[in-house]
């Protein structure tokens, strides 16, 4: 009976953590939309001549890291969402169309639009379900946050490249 007692009372632990611990899905598209409007000020504090500047020759442009991220915006979201990805087989980072600065900010902007559109036609519950990401199971919640955190690492790379170019770079944005 002991035994029961202590796996009843494990269980109700493990169920209020992940509860507490889970985001909902308007607080996520609210976090989306607020990792928009920043990345957005990384754009814009770039100038135009800036968005092809590389650190060094072996590493992606400004542009390029943008484009990567706008890529793995869709990438992402397409597979936790099971919507069809507009650029489906298409390396945004390649496209050379997309590299000025008024495309750039266009490319990524709709990648964050379709992340959030994603989003919002996704209930709570939703979350939990399984899926398949780039060849991983996990739930649909654990795949929206790998793409957050993806879109977090490469502008955060970005910020040494507005640097190098002396401007300051966009203050956080956590709230």
């Amino acid at each position: 009976m002991k035994r029961k007692s202590v796996l009843s009372t494990l269980m109700l632990l493990v169920a209020i953590s992940t509860s507490t611990l889970a985001q909902t899905v308007s607080q996520m598209v609210a976090d989306w939309k607020r990792a928009k409007e920043y990345t957005q000020e990384y754009l814009d504090a770039m100038p135009a001549d800036g968005v092809g500047y590389k650190p060094t020759p072996d590493v992606r442009s400004f542009a390029e890291q943008m484009l990567h991220l706008a890529n793995g915006n869709y990438n992402f979201a397409a597979a936790a969402s099971g919507k069809a990805n507009p650029h489906q087989g298409k390396n945004l980072e390649k496209m050379e169309e997309l590299k000025s600065k008024e495309a750039l900010s266009k490319a990524v902007a709709e990648s964050y639009d379709f992340v959030i559109q994603s989003l919002e036609g996704l209930k709570d519950g939703d979350m939990g379900a399984s899926i398949k990401l780039f060849g991983r199971d996990m739930s649909r919640g654990v795949a929206y946050a790998k793409a957050f955190e993806h879109q977090t690492h490469h502008r955060g790379q970005t910020t040494t490249y507005i640097r190098m170019k002396g401007i300051k770079p966009p203050n956080e944005k956590l709230f």
